[in-house]
């Protein structure tokens, strides 16, 4: 379980005192929840997230133990170092939009005829509730052929979910490479 602790101030000297001793500054929230601003190592909490099996992961703050799930982060544009992140409860039976990643599964026909496997979007956002919610979307690419593309309409119908994002976008498609 990843441990935290509680940000006393959210100065712009406390958080950079912070960052030179390797925390990663985090927002936690929720609805009905009450923000704790927090702060993380940030070694362990790359190796947790990294290594999670599901979408929500359990963090300690405090001696209080919550699930959460990753909305958002900031990285510094030419290093890549994480900067900060948002983190929202997993609350149980509270509908909320989570972004899930969509999975490529199978070799595509379009593959050996020199084409490229195009990720037009790696993440589909979704309204549901954390029991309901699927850790990936798999989509099947072996029948692809180069110029072909899956979009959010040629999803199969998932149980108490909704998807967000329109039925016109590409998720993914298979490109002539050049």
């Amino acid at each position: 379980m990843l441990e935290g602790i509680i940000r006393k101030s959210t100065s712009k000297a406390e958080t950079k005192a912070l960052r030179r001793d390797g925390y990663l500054i985090a927002n936690i929230y929720g609805k009905g929840f009450e923000n704790i601003n927090a702060a993380f190592k940030m070694n362990e909490y790359i190796r947790t997230v990294r290594n999670k099996e599901n979408i929500a992961f359990p963090v300690s703050i405090d001696g209080q133990e919550l699930n959460v799930v990753v909305q958002s982060y900031e990285a510094q544009p030419v290093t890549g170092v994480l900067l900060h992140v948002d983190l929202m409860v997993a609350q149980p039976g509270v509908k909320t939009t989570y972004n899930i990643p969509v999975v490529p599964v199978g070799e595509a026909k379009g593959l050996k005829n020199k084409g490229l496997v195009h990720m037009a979007k790696p993440r589909l956002t979704v309204k549901c509730t954390i029991e309901d919610l699927p850790n990936t979307i798999e989509i099947d690419v072996t029948e692809m052929d180069t110029g072909d593309s899956k979009l959010v309409r040629d999803l199969p119908e998932f149980p108490n979910l909704q998807i967000l994002d329109a039925d016109r976008v590409a998720l993914i498609s298979i490109i002539k490479a050049k």
